[in-house]
């Protein structure tokens, strides 16, 4: 499949919008359903996506259940997290580090989107920063309606509690996605790979 035939992308952790930017340029007729709970990089993403009908935002985290969670804030909104912030995220990313905590809305992927909705060829994206099993978890209901996967995973725990790429690799594959790509390798100063996005598709 590539990428212009994409009908549907739901952009999990859309931040002030980076991702859904690039799905505007090389998918210009598929609509995304965003998501992004905390309130200054939805404002900007608001502002950017003003007047897009093909772009919906909504203003919460994915994840297992329907709860209002504390989500901690870092210093670079991007690396904001329903995990707590370790001392290894600071480190390996200087100026990372958490600065405050906000209590954010937290529902299933299936409160906001329905299975007609997903028009195929579709596409779930998920950057949020060491939650990604706990937000697969919360789109496991709608993950048949998928033909790609793409999401960031980490080799060690930058945030406390994570689960890493092996686990979630192993989630998806039961689920009947395999990998098809990896992409954007973050290294550490000793050359190890500590993060990467990895893409999966639908066996199906």
């Amino acid at each position: 499949m590539l990428a212009h035939q994409l009908a549907t992308v739901i952009d999990i952790g859309a931040n002030r919008g980076q991702f859904t930017l690039a799905v505007r340029r090389w998918a210009p007729t598929a609509r995304v359903v965003a998501f992004e709970p905390l309130p200054g990089a939805a404002l900007v993403f608001r502002s950017i996506f003003s007047g897009d009908d093909k772009v919906v935002l909504h203003e919460v985290a994915v994840g297992p259940r329907p709860s209002r969670s504390s989500m901690h804030v870092s210093a670079r909104d991007d690396s904001s997290s329903l995990l707590p912030i370790s001392s290894l995220q600071s480190k390996i990313f200087p100026g990372t580090s958490e600065i405050a905590t906000i209590e954010v809305q937290v529902a299933p992927l299936e409160s906001f989107v329905k299975p007609v909705e997903i028009r195929a060829p579709a596409m779930l994206k998920l950057d949020v920063q060491g939650f990604e099993y706990e937000a697969l978890i919360g789109c496991e209901s709608l993950l048949s309606h998928f033909d790609h996967i793409y999401c960031e995973c980490s080799f060690v725990e930058f945030y406390t509690g994570q689960k890493l790429a092996a686990t979630v690799i192993e989630w998806l594959s039961t689920r009947g996605f395999r990998m098809s790509g990896i992409f954007n390798v973050a290294y550490n100063k000793l050359g190890s790979p500590v993060q990467a996005d990895f893409l999966f598709a639908n066996k199906d």
